[in-house]
């Protein structure tokens, strides 16, 4: 997820309204359901004043801190659940690359939005992505974090909503079987099926299609700093890679100033090299990033989809921005295209969205989309009947 100032989701409230009114008249349309999703929509658009449309059945919200065993040691959590509603379904929210990880606002804002339309939802702290990482440790997390919140509500199973890269760790923990009879259904937005592909397009601007097409398309700079980040011995020297370091950490903070002071502890030619990444003069690096994903094919192999879909046995939602220049949606059309078909749901690319961002205007049809989808996933999440607590595989993760 992209460091930036939270954006308000600008969704006109009369249009929302007509596109509930015709939910509600056409013909076998759950239209509650639709009221739902609109309503959460608008709470996400504007948590203070949602308006009466907004406020549609909601309830309050308990949010509380706990903390996950896994098989790799304890994890931070927040649980947001939803009072007055018996035995409630449950969805696993997974942050982006952020460093506030589950304190970031506007996870914590929807996080909290979701719970007011009466599903429990946890949000557990994936360090390595905290961490501008993308590492296999993390599927563990996501997969844990389900076992954990399936004993918790006595479901069968809940849903993982992934952001970002998390999207795809998100699918890979559907795909293992230490996890796969905790999740009941995956929600990808602004996934990775590939990461050494969305690595090269991060170093060359180039977008590779399905169908063997190459488009031009500029990359964020955001995410190049992120793959450097995470590999800092393949660009810097021993001596400068804690500058640099912390250089690129306080960028990707967007803490410019404080980063710049860094770059007076660095030699020449690492200082050449942090200014190609600051400016985004990729020529400089370029060579660097393609010789680094060829070393790093292996870990990317292990924590990208590409490859592990065909293990996928639960309903899977797809959704992407159009527009997006850090994880193009060019991604999304790949899961869809190796997702069985009996199991994709929804594959939904809009210019509603960037990354994970919503966008300030919308086309009717676009809302109507976003709507739709998220109807969907309630409907989906609350499938998932009520049953004793199954007994987990041998090595599944206790839960605390």
């Amino acid at each position: 997820m992209k460091p930036t100032r939270r954006k308000r989701w600008l969704l006109p409230k009369i249009a929302f309204c007509a596109l509930v009114l015709l939910a509600v008249a056409l013909p076998f349309t759950p239209a509650h359901d639709y009221q739902r999703a609109t309503s959460l929509l608008l709470r996400m658009n504007s948590p203070d004043h949602p308006g009466t449309l907004g406020e549609f059945g909601t309830h309050e919200v308990e949010a509380t801190a706990l903390t996950l065993d896994t098989s790799s040691g304890s994890v931070r959590a927040r649980l947001y659940m939803p009072q007055g509603v018996t035995e409630p379904a449950g969805i696993v929210l997974v942050h982006g690359i952020h460093h506030l990880g589950i304190e970031e606002p506007r996870l914590m804002g929807f996080a909290h939005a979701f719970a007011q339309s009466g599903v429990a939802v946890l949000t557990p702290e994936v360090s390595e992505l905290a961490d501008y990482r993308i590492d296999p440790q993390s599927i563990d997390t996501i997969g844990s974090a389900a076992h954990f919140l399936r004993q918790k509500l006595n479901r069968d199973a809940v849903g993982v909503m992934g952001l970002s890269f998390a999207g795809g760790l998100a699918l890979l923990a559907a795909c293992d079987s230490r996890y796969s009879h905790d999740i009941s259904f995956v929600v990808a937005v602004g996934a990775h099926h590939d990461l050494a592909r969305v690595s090269r397009f991060l170093a060359t601007d180039k977008v590779e299609l399905p169908d063997g097409s190459v488009k031009s398309f500029p990359a964020h700079q955001y995410a190049a700093l992120v793959l450097v980040y995470s590999h800092l011995e393949d660009f810097f020297s021993p001596a400068d890679q804690p500058a640099a370091r912390e250089a690129l950490r306080l960028w990707l903070w967007e803490s410019f100033d404080a980063a710049r002071a860094q770059e007076g502890r660095l030699s020449p030619p690492a200082k050449a090299t942090i200014e190609a990444l600051f400016q985004h003069k990729m020529e400089g690096v370029r060579p660097q990033l393609l010789k680094e994903i060829d070393q790093h094919q292996i870990l990317m192999q292990q924590v990208s989809p590409a490859g592990h879909l065909n293990q996928i046995r639960v309903p899977v939602f797809l959704l992407h921005g159009e527009t997006d220049n850090i994880i193009p949606s060019a991604e999304t059309e790949w899961l869809a295209q190796e997702l069985p078909a009996e199991y994709l749901r929804v594959r939904l690319i809009t210019p509603a969205f960037s990354h994970v961002d919503m966008q300030h205007k919308m086309s009717w049809k676009e809302q109507w989309d976003l709507v739709s989808l998220m109807a969907a996933i309630l409907q989906q999440a609350e499938a998932e009947t009520v049953a004793p607590a199954k007994p987990s595989p041998e090595g599944a993760p206790s839960s605390s």
